[in-house]
């Protein structure tokens, strides 16, 4: 594990340069990975682990969509696809990646599955964290442990198929056994990790659920609907307007970020965009602020949690989300989108 500077702040990383997956291998070369739940992150950590060489089996409710994807990804049932009972009995290694609604609801199933010696890993922190309200509490003779990476299961996967590594923070909540910090590491560098820098359980869903709710995406996406609104109502097209608003930004500017940072984007802009960004941008950070406190209070406070467990629990959820997504997806900010990415040169 190194020490290393972040802007004067130093935190612990762990990197696969210092952590080789031989290493990895050699750790859990005994071990058993259940993969519990075949949704957002399930796919893509147990297809990388499987491409890995890791002994890695996959536990779904049978008769489910996400079964049927599993199969269609190459898991074979009876042989390394099984219903959750059954996997979890047979891993040492749960990887509990069920949504946060899911794990409450299965949670007495995982429970009873937990022997001595094993481990539960999250890849978010919630249950853990909420637990007075999630009702996730492992037994003390278990490892109980956290890889998060820094983007969905598909981005995970699709950039281990590259070559490349995504992001991933790592926690140990519980080392019952004195092997958690190798167990956590090993199955984050399996996982397909570029580096791993060190947290908590709690600090990963404080910051999860703000960046969510914020500039990952709920803040990006109220900024979009503003500039385009304000555009469109000064007589802008919507093909302008969305190309200024959203297709600028994540074609172009967004990848040069990724490259260099953001001083790196304003030097490769003209002149007249640094001069205006330079002289706005505390505007908008002082204008924005306010709510990101809010927002943050509200995460810590456990009120968002809540808000997700009532409202996940549902069971019209996932028809009233459709519906939701249906209204953003047929706006005319959108309908534009879809417009514009059609005519990408890759797509023609």
């Amino acid at each position: 594990m190194a020490k290393m500077n972040f802007g004067g702040v130093e935190e612990n990383v762990v990197t696969r340069e210092e952590y080789p997956l031989a290493k990895a291998l050699e750790t859990l070369k005994d071990e058993t990975i259940a993969i519990i739940g075949y949704g957002v992150q399930g796919p893509g950590q147990s297809l990388n682990l499987r491409d890995n060489g890791f002994n890695v089996i996959v536990g779904q409710r049978k008769d489910s969509k996400s079964w049927d994807k599993a199969v269609t990804d190459g898991w074979v049932p009876g042989e390394n696809l099984f219903d959750i009972e059954e996997a979890c009995e047979k891993a040492t290694i749960i990887e509990y990646l069920l949504s946060d609604a899911g794990q409450i609801a299965v949670w007495p199933t995982i429970k009873k599955h937990l022997t001595p010696g094993k481990a539960l890993y999250f890849s978010h922190g919630f249950g853990i964290t909420y637990k007075e309200r999630t009702g996730i509490v492992p037994p003390a003779d278990v490892d109980v442990i956290l890889v998060a990476p820094k983007g969905s299961g598909t981005s995970l996967r699709r950039m281990f198929l590259q070559g490349r590594g995504l992001n991933s923070s790592y926690a140990i909540f519980q080392d019952a056994t004195g092997k958690a910090w190798d167990r956590v590491i090993a199955l984050g560098i399996g996982v397909g990790s570029g580096y791993l820098f060190e947290t908590t359980f709690k600090r990963e869903v404080y910051s999860d659920l703000t960046g969510e709710r914020g500039t990952l995406m709920g803040a990006i996406q109220g900024i979009f609907a503003a500039q385009y609104e304000v555009l469109r109502q000064n007589g802008h097209t919507p093909s302008e307007a969305f190309n200024e608003t959203v297709e600028e930004l994540s074609q172009s500017l967004m990848p040069l970020i990724a490259e260099n940072g953001m001083d790196w984007m304003y030097a490769n802009c003209s002149t007249t965009a640094q001069r205006g960004a330079l002289d706005w941008w505390k505007k908008f950070r002082d204008a924005t602020r306010p709510v990101f406190e809010e927002l943050y209070s509200e995460v810590a406070c456990g009120n968002e949690a809540q808000r997700s467990i009532d409202t996940n629990s549902q069971p019209d959820y996932r028809q009233k989300l459709e519906e939701e997504l249906k209204e953003m997806r047929e706006t005319e900010m959108w309908q534009a989108g879809a417009v514009v990415r059609k005519l990408r040169p890759e797509n023609n």
